[in-house]
């Protein structure tokens, strides 16, 4: 499960949920869970995530790691990305053909967490009843 500490959860949850159509979980009114393939992803308030870790709530720039959503096709990751966008996230980086051989692009959500989405032609990361 990945849990994001957000500044404003009923935002966040209209990106996750409105803009990006991530199917919303039964929650508590304080924490939003939403089933993805192979994982969850749980939205909690910024400062009550840090006070549960015993962290400092306050960060600023590059967190030193990035989400990523992987796609069978480069019209996929384009789809994605354009549906971001419309939700209202940051395109930090438009999809391209990457040094690798695949084709990827990033944006940044609302609380400027970074996700990478992305097409791998060599493999597939996803579960095994998905398209290779």
């Amino acid at each position: 499960m990945i849990t994001l500490g957000v500044s404003d959860l009923q935002r966040s949850i209209e990106f996750y949920e409105g803009g990006l159509g991530f199917p919303r979980m039964d929650s508590p009114p304080e924490v939003a869970f939403f089933t993805l393939n192979g994982t969850w992803l749980g939205l909690y308030g910024r400062d009550a995530l840090a006070e549960d870790a015993q962290v400092g709530g306050v960060s600023g720039g590059f967190a030193g790691f990035s989400l990523a959503h992987n796609v069978s096709s480069e019209d996929e990751v384009d789809q994605v990305m354009s549906q971001a966008a419309s939700a209202g996230a940051v395109v930090t980086k438009p999809a391209r053909k990457t040094e690798w051989g695949g084709y990827a692009g990033y944006f940044s959500d609302p609380d400027g967490y970074l996700w990478e989405i992305a097409h791998n032609p060599f493999f597939w990361v996803g579960p095994s009843d998905e398209p290779a």
